[in-house]
Order: C-alpha cells, then sequence, then structure tokens
C-alpha cells in the first residue's frame, strides 16, 4: 500500500493545479484598451492572444491566482511552464496584467508584478518589442533586474539582487534566477531563450520565443 501511494504522488500534485485558457472577452479587451496596453494600431490581432489565469506560490508561501495574456501559439505552454514552477514550489510576487499599471512597464516592475502581453516598444527604440507579440513574459521583475554592461539599474529595490548571489534564504532570493536553477530549465525546456543569457546587458527577469 505505501508503495501504491508513492507512485500516486506526482500525479496528485499534477492534479492539484488548475489554469484556464480562454479568449479575449469584450471585457479582457476593456481592461486592456483602458489601461493602455492594447491600441488599435497595434501589429497583432486580439484573436492571435489568449488570458491565462492559473495558480501560483506567493512571497507568503500560499497559494494565488494570477492573470497574464499571452500569444495563442505558447498559451499551452505558458500553463505547462507555470505548472512545473508551482510543483517546485518557485515564489511568484504577484501576477497582474499590465494593464493595472497603466501599461506602464516601470510601475509594473516597481511594483515587482510578473507579466507578458503589452503592446509597446522595445526601450529608445521604434522596433515592437516581443511582448507587442504576447512572446514575451517577465517575472519577478525587482528580483530579476535588468542589468546594464556597467552594472546598472534603474530600480532601487533591485540593487540587493544585482550581484546575482543569495545572500539567504528568503523567498526574495530564492525568486532570483541563476543559470544553473531548476526554474530557468524549464523555460528553456519549452524552446523559450533567456535575457539572462544576453551578452551585451543582462535581463534576467525576460524570456521569450522567437517571433
Amino acid at each position: 500500500m505505501k508503495k501504491l501511494l508513492f507512485l500516486l504522488l506526482p500525479a496528485l500534485t499534477f492534479a492539484k493545479y488548475n489554469a484556464t485558457i480562454s479568449p479575449i472577452t469584450p471585457q479582457i479587451k476593456q481592461r486592456m484598451v483602458n489601461g493602455g496596453s492594447y491600441k488599435s494600431y497595434c501589429p497583432i490581432s486580439l484573436n492571435d492572444l489568449r488570458y491565462i489565469k492559473l495558480k501560483y506560490i506567493g512571497f507568503d508561501n500560499k497559494e494565488h491566482t494570477g492573470e497574464l495574456i499571452v500569444n495563442k501559439s505558447i498559451a499551452k505552454d505558458i500553463v505547462n511552464i507555470f505548472r512545473e514552477l508551482y510543483n517546485i514550489k518557485y515564489p511568484i510576487k504577484q501576477m497582474r496584467l499590465v494593464s493595472d499599471f497603466g501599461a506602464s512597464d516601470y510601475n509594473s516592475i516597481e511594483a515587482d508584478n510578473t507579466s507578458a502581453f503589452n503592446c509597446r516598444y522595445v526601450d529608445g527604440t521604434k522596433k515592437w518589442s516581443n511582448h507587442t507579440y504576447g512572446k514575451a513574459i517577465d517575472i519577478n521583475p525587482i528580483e530579476n533586474p535588468y542589468v546594464s554592461n556597467s552594472g546598472h539599474t534603474s530600480h532601487k529595490k533591485s540593487y540587493p539582487f544585482v550581484a546575482r548571489v543569495r545572500a539567504n534564504n528568503s523567498l526574495a532570493f530564492k525568486a532570483m534566477f541563476l543559470r544553473d536553477d531548476k526554474a530557468v530549465k524549464i523555460f528553456k525546456k519549452y524552446g523559450f531563450r533567456w535575457g539572462g543569457d544576453w551578452r551585451c546587458c543582462k535581463d534576467y527577469q525576460h524570456f521569450d520565443k522567437k517571433k
């Protein structure tokens, strides 16, 4: 009997997790438009995006339900990735649509918010970001900051995490992505690229798939 229960444990863990994938409803569209994350001139149709609600472990070590908007082509991958992150108890501060922050990437980062779709240019350019196509996601951006070649980051709360050393056993430091972490490997298993591998700078929060 003990052996049978042991064999059933992975299935029980898997069954506990739940997530839903749905088209962009009129209500979600209104949130996106009102919040500024979707504009009429965006180079992607709402029909090519999906709204996901999923479960995650918060920095309080409790279960929460978050929401993301991603490209329909990666929606199932995202659910599988976050299921695996949940199973290894990877902590996430919060997960809200960037529309809740007026589509401001800066404000979303300041709130340590995990988000995906946002119709915007790459900073300082007129080139559409991969976030515009719903094929990029930023996770725990305070603990996983964008760091320039000079070692600069724009968010003061990220200073303790620039060195990429786990200074203690807190959930905040557990949320840091390091090269050999299980969490990073999970994303790569599903074909995502990691900003921590970039040569020109480091964007530790960022994972994306090619367009």
